[in-house]
């Protein structure tokens, strides 16, 4: 195990110092810039802690390690130097610390038992491996023993020792028999995790002579056999005739029959034992019991649960096993083994120790000269471990002392780093159980700026779409980074860009001038490196023409479109799906370049078509919906697409013209409307067919206009109003002769890139426009208003050609021309271009600025000379910003603004200035290029203005006749401050205004106490502020005068009542104080400690009603007046309802509840239909009957208007049924609309009302009861309710 350290530790000067510190620097996964860096050695790979070996092999102790330069390796064994060179045995892999012992030539592995350490160094520091304990694994044979035979009663319970030899590893376990099988276990028998054999009661099938047990050692893969064990069995009834054939007949014989016995534990013994398990290992527990009948085993955790999805139970029970055990798995595990005649427990005390586990592990460390780090090492484990640390493998305390370096516990801080400073430090954590150990290092790099992505890269986005434009990067110190667009842009900045920490930078939405060269810098204080990248904007992928909803006849035929438009360097491909699924593999379904057509449609095609367009950048989709209906369903005539035309014949052939006929197929009792005519280009586009014209449906040849150098094929398809025919077979095919371009490039055109060349470019023709092989353009250009010649070149089948060395901005005359190898297309026209521009030269000059108030100002100037713009004039700029404030005499942050004037106006306006302030401007004009150079700066003040209005207005101490005001001065106020002015007047209680008063205030005030107002009067003030040139916006308050001197009791709430229901309360108060107090509500539960919840409460009401309280709780309450100094009545106390039964338990879903309504439907329906039949006799109901027999002047016939029942009342109450408790038309009865229930009548579910609402079965009596009006009953539900949903 590792040496342990303590170091003193200092917390407080730890936390002040990481407060301080700056973050590490990131080295990118660069493998080239890896491969460059200097680096202390890391172990990339090592040896187990714990290495058992094969005594028969070579011994493989692995240390690998990489770093820059490669690191050397040495050994230490049992703590002392390994030399390799002197053990002829041992040699080490090259470029490796790997040690090989050779074994299988002579060596010895006994002699190689040992602890060893690998050590890795280079000139930046040196790792270490772990303590790697090399044990050479055993096997040994079974000891000889002579083993007695067993014989044992029928029923006794038995162990069959197998006491393996002592293996490393150990070995494992298993009985068999002499034919190599597997001997059966149960309950009653089983292996313990020991290897012995449990018998719980052994029965006459044991008796068997091989009971042998193996120990297979895997490491060796070999197995060893135990002497066979044999068992004899005696049963009752052989015991009895052995006895009896020995005894005379006047002897009493007989063993005893086999007996039951209660369990007893085998293992382990006693009533309980201790277990030790580390964290993170897997707990095994074992409980096996003896008994007849064979006991069962339970386990339980006193105190606690059983951890789920962690435990798991084998051998049959027996074996108790929790993975991943942790701390809180400690505790009481009793194990209770039961039959018929009882039980027995055993109780384990679990105990979960941990070896050191990280909390945090030490991480490597790359730094800046100067800059300032952490190692921070931390563990847990049980017992807690220590920390020690080691700076190259040597232990700390006596390593070579570093000034940059101080020791805090389990935290390295370092301050000020040097190159000198880089080393590999050690963290070891240990305890009793174990020891972790981590390698750190601490590089200390000084590196230029290096700029990792690929020069030049290309990057391409859609427009309106983000680009991230990368700029990986490395240095140390850590270098700053700066984008420019073009090669002599500036600095990129602004809301516009975002700029991220890895250097990339994101333009969020990305437009077509977004495109061009962006270049990225990077410097520190060793170096500066840049690169560039390229921007492409494509224009986005849409369909024009989407497919649309369809509805077709069975076995017809349709077509969906999707019509797209795209980049033109962009190569969609269109893909259809039908219910967002692969189209079936059918060959009905033809896939055009802009359709889907499907032929003869059945119903399985009916659903969801898909079109989706797929470019390498971007992606669109559209969808429309196929309807199959059946074809009519009288035979009437069947109208279907026509057939296809047949038989094509080219006749006519010319070079330019050529006339095709064709004859048309069946109609198919639609007519056909038109032909339409296609063709395929062999020579060209192979496979594609292309619109050529349409006819008439009537005609059956159409004359076809030709060009030269084309391989023609011809296919004529018929339409009707169903829909299109399938194509034609192909015509035969006609080569067209070669010629001379018709046409000339389109949209030719000259712009300079540069200061110094012409860019000349246009639109190619497409294939067939060539006319013939060769195809070439004759580029011409001159200078304009220049006696020159015409310079020309020829050029392959491109779209630009670039002239250098032309002069800055200067006009051409431009021309491009087709050619090919028969010749050339006619003259071109000229186009006008210019070359390149550059910045302008000069500023402009006379800048004069006419302040016209306060706010706006009117800047001139004189135009530069066009000669010196050196481009297309675009405007010009007017740059200006505020130096300061004439009032405030302090300076702020310069936020220059801008103001672009287009074209060549001389004038401009400023406006949104801010008064009394003295502001700077210059003019520049503006190219294509960019901005020309500023003219001098030119300053101007603005004059005073009116002042804002004041900060704010307060009004405090209410007196019987005065009150104090205070204020604060304008935020801005435009100028110098003269006075303040204040207004008021007095407000009657219909806000009908009094005479309003007038006060001047001096500017250095800022408060005022008024005097001699009228008591308990509400004022309102207007206050405002003034300067030289007027007054500000004014800011208004009211306030009002106390009543009198006993007015500080009021305004007062008192007699704050609650009315309580199970979820609500009615909480009402009454006020006294001034009028249009706004209330709210605080109430919180009793005695709980949270805050207050508040309620506001609508108008001037002096009620309101708590709701979503709980059933059951006391709550505390409160009211108070908004705007009265936070003034609140006295808390009242008051206590929800319980809630109601009927909400605990939905009897309506209990199953003996659903069985009991079913018979009381059937019940139910059986009265019904006896009282129909005695009704249309004209016969009584009991009831009736009795009302006959006894009548009752208080009874009222049952009312339409009111619906209460008089046709009966209970003598005890005679209260009729209450309003509304007659079934609603939903067929349900709600409890809330009533208070009797129907339960009281007769014994519940006998009692029911019939049709016209007279009373069925024998009525006796109801029982007074009054709940709280509001309240829901607590009963359970009537039977009637449930009926209700049976009728």
């Amino acid at each position: 195990m590792m040496k342990k350290m303590s170091i003193p530790t200092s917390k407080a000067s730890l936390v002040l110092f990481l407060c301080q510190i700056i973050s590490a620097l990131d080295v990118p996964l660069d493998s080239k810039l890896l491969e460059e860096l200097s680096q202390p050695p890391t172990i990339t790979q090592q040896s187990p802690k714990d290495y058992i070996v094969d005594p028969r092999e070579n011994i493989v102790i692995q240390c690998e390690a990489k770093g820059k330069p490669p690191p050397s390796f040495s050994w230490t064994r049992n703590g002392t130097h390994f030399d390799i060179d002197k053990d002829a045995q041992v040699t080490m892999k090259p470029n490796s610390g790997t040690l090989v012992v050779n074994i299988m030539n002579g060596g010895k592995a006994e002699a190689y038992e040992g602890v060893y350490q690998c050590t890795a160094r280079n000139e930046r520091g040196a790792a270490i491996s772990n303590n790697i304990v090399i044990r050479p694994s055993r096997s040994p044979l079974w000891t000889k023993e002579k083993l007695e035979p067993n014989h044992v009663r029928e029923g006794d319970s038995l162990v069959l020792h197998c006491r393996p030899p002592v293996g490393l590893p150990p070995p494992i376990i298993f009985w068999m028999d002499n034919a190599f099988q597997r001997l059966p276990q149960s309950e009653r028998v089983s292996q313990g995790l020991n290897g012995d054999l449990y018998f719980a009661n052994v029965q006459p099938e044991d008796t068997r002579e091989d009971y042998i047990c193996y120990a297979r050692f895997n490491h060796t893969q070999t197995i060893q056999q135990k002497q066979p064990i044999s068992v004899k069995v005696f049963s009752m009834d052989s015991l009895n005739d052995t006895i009896a054939a020995n005894l005379s007949d006047t002897d009493i014989y007989g063993a005893k029959p086999v007996t039951e016995r209660p369990p007893v534990l085998l293992t382990p013994t006693g009533s309980t034992s201790t277990k030790v398990e580390l964290r993170g290992n897997v707990l095994l527990l074992e409980c096996i019991a003896a008994g007849l009948p064979t006991p069962v085993i339970r386990w339980i955790k006193e105190g606690g649960e059983l951890p789920a999805n962690r435990t798991f139970f084998e051998n049959f029970k027996k074996t108790l096993k929790i993975i991943d055990v942790s701390e809180a798995d400690s505790g009481n595990y009793k194990c209770i083994a039961r039959n018929t005649l009882g039980s027995v427990h055993h109780v384990i005390s679990v105990t979960v120790k941990a070896a050191p586990y990280w909390i945090t592990a030490p991480r490597n460390l790359v730094l800046s000269p100067g800059e300032d780090g952490t190692l921070i090492c931390r563990a847990n484990g049980n017992p807690k471990p220590s920390i020690s640390w080691l700076a190259n493998g040597v232990p700390i305390a006596i390593a070579p002392e570093d000034p940059s370096r101080k020791v805090d516990g389990d935290t390295i801080i370092f301050s000020h780093v040097q190159e000198r400073s880089s080393a590999v430090y050690q963290c070891n954590a240990s305890n009793e159980y174990g020891y972790l150990l981590a390698n750190a290092f601490v590089n200390v790099l000084a590196e230029p700026p290096r700029i990792l992505t690929p020069a030049n890269k290309l990057y391409q986005v859609i427009a309106d779409s983000p680009a991230l434009l990368d700029c990986a990067y490395f240095g140390s110190p850590k270098p700053e980074i700066e984008w420019f667009k073009g090669v002599k842009g500036s600095i990129l900045r602004g809301n516009e860009y975002v700029f991220h920490d890895n250097g990339t930078l994101e333009i969020p939405v990305a437009q077509k001038d977004s495109a061009g060269t962006y270049t990225c810098v990077a410097r520190n204080e060793l170096g500066k490196i840049q690169n560039e990248v390229q921007l492409e904007i494509k224009d986005p992928t849409m369909i024009i023409k989407q497919p649309e909803y369809k509805v077709i006849q069975r076995y017809g035929q349709v077509s969906f479109e999707c019509i797209i438009k795209h980049d033109s360097t962009l190569l969609p491909t269109v893909i259809w799906l039908k219910d967002n699924d692969e189209l079936p593999d059918d060959e009905r379904f033809l896939v055009g370049k802009d359709n889907l057509t499907i032929m003869n449609v059945t119903d399985k095609d009916d659903g969801t078509y898909t079109c989706i367009v797929n470019t390498t950048l971007d992606s669109v989709s559209a969808s429309a919906v196929l309807t199959v209906v059946a074809a009519p369903p009288t035979p009437a005539i069947i109208y279907a697409r026509p057939n296809p035309p047949f038989d094509l014949e080219l006749t006519g052939q010319l070079e330019r013209s050529i006339e095709l006929s064709w004859i048309p197929g069946d109609e198919n009792n639609s007519p056909i409307t038109n032909f339409v005519i296609e063709y395929e280009d062999a020579l060209h586009e192979p496979g594609v067919w292309h619109y050529q014209t349409e006819v008439s449906g009537t005609q059956t040849t159409a004359q076809l206009k030709l060009s030269p150098y084309v391989n023609y094929s011809f296919r004529v398809i018929a339409v009707n109003k169903i829909g299109r025919s399938q194509p034609s077979e192909p015509s035969e095919q006609y080569l067209t002769k070669s010629a001379s371009p018709d046409e000339n490039p389109a949209n030719v055109q000259g712009i300079g890139s540069e200061p110094d060349n012409l860019v000349i470019t246009w639109e190619p023709l497409k294939g067939f426009q060539s006319n013939g092989p060769g195809l070439q353009y004759k580029v011409s250009w001159r200078q304009k208003d220049v006696d020159d010649e015409w310079t020309s070149v020829i050029v392959a089948n491109v779209s630009k050609y670039i002239v250098s060395g032309t002069p800055t901005f200067v006009p051409y005359e431009v021309k491009v021309q087709a050619l090919n190898d028969l010749g050339y297309a006619p003259e071109p026209s000229e186009v006008i271009g210019h070359s390149g521009e550059d910045l302008p030269m000069v500023a402009p000059g006379n800048v004069q600025v006419h302040v016209i108030n306060s706010t706006l100002a009117k800047v001139h100037w004189d135009p530069v000379p066009l000669k010196t713009v050196r481009g297309h004039l675009q405007g010009y700029k007017v740059y200006y910003w505020k130096v300061q404030s004439l009032s405030r005499r302090s300076r702020r942050h310069v936020e220059k603004k801008i103001l672009t004037f287009r074209g060549n106006k001389t004038f401009g306006m400023l406006p949104g200035l801010e008064p009394y302030s003295s502001y700077k401007l210059n003019v520049r004009v503006v190219n294509g290029k960019g901005e020309g150079p500023a003219s001098p700066d030119k300053v101007f003040k603005t004059p005073e203005g009116v002042p804002s209005s004041p900060s704010f207005l307060k009004i405090t101490n209410p007196t019987l006749d005065s009150l104090t005001l205070e204020w604060g001065s304008p935020t801005h106020p435009n100028g110098v401050l003269t006075s303040y002015t204040l207004k008021f007047q007095p407000i009657n209680n219909t806000h009908e205004l009094g005479p309003l008063v007038e006060i001047r205030i001096p500017a250095n005030e800022s408060s005022l106490i008024l005097k001699n107002l009228n008591y308990s009067t509400r004022y309102k003030f207007y206050f405002n502020a003034q300067t030289s040139v007027g007054s500000g916006s004014q800011i208004t308050e009211e306030a009002v005068t106390i009543m009198d001197e006993v007015q500080s009791l009021y305004p007062r709430i008192r007699n704050v009542t609650t009315a309580a229901a199970e979820t609500y309360a009615n909480i009402s108060w009454e006020y006294e104080g001034p009028d249009h107090a706004n209330f709210y509500v605080e109430y919180g539960v009793a005695g709980s400690k949270e805050d207050w919840k508040k309620e506001i409460v609508n108008g001037s009401r002096s009620f309101f009603v708590l709701k979503g309280l709980t059933p059951g709780t006391a709550y505390k309450v409160r009211v108070g007046a908004e705007g009265l100094s936070g003034f609140r009545s006295s808390e009242d106390v008051f206590e929800t309802g319980p809630a109601m039964a009927s909400r605990q338990v939905d009897i309506a879903t209990q199953g003996w509840f659903i069985g009991l309504m079913c018979a009381v439907a059937l019940l139910i329906l059986i009265l019904l239909i006896v009282c129909f039949i005695r009704r249309n006799k004209g016969g009584k109901y009991p009831v009736k009957e009795k009302e006959d027999a006894h009548a009752d002047p208080e009874i009222q016939p049952m009312k339409e208007d009111d619906g209460t029942f008089g046709e009966y009342s209970d003598a005890e109450d005679h209260k009729p049924l209450k309003k509304g408790s007659r079934t609603p038309s939903d067929r349900t009865v709600k409890k809330e609309d009533s208070d009797d229930s129907l339960v009281d009548y007769g014994e519940g579910v006998n009692g029911q009302f019939n049709e016209d609402g007279s009373f069925i079965g024998q009525y006796s009596g109801k029982k007074e009861k009054e709940p709280a009006e509001g309240n829901e009953s607590s009963e359970a539900p009537s039977p009637v309710n449930a009926m209700n949903s049976f009728v």
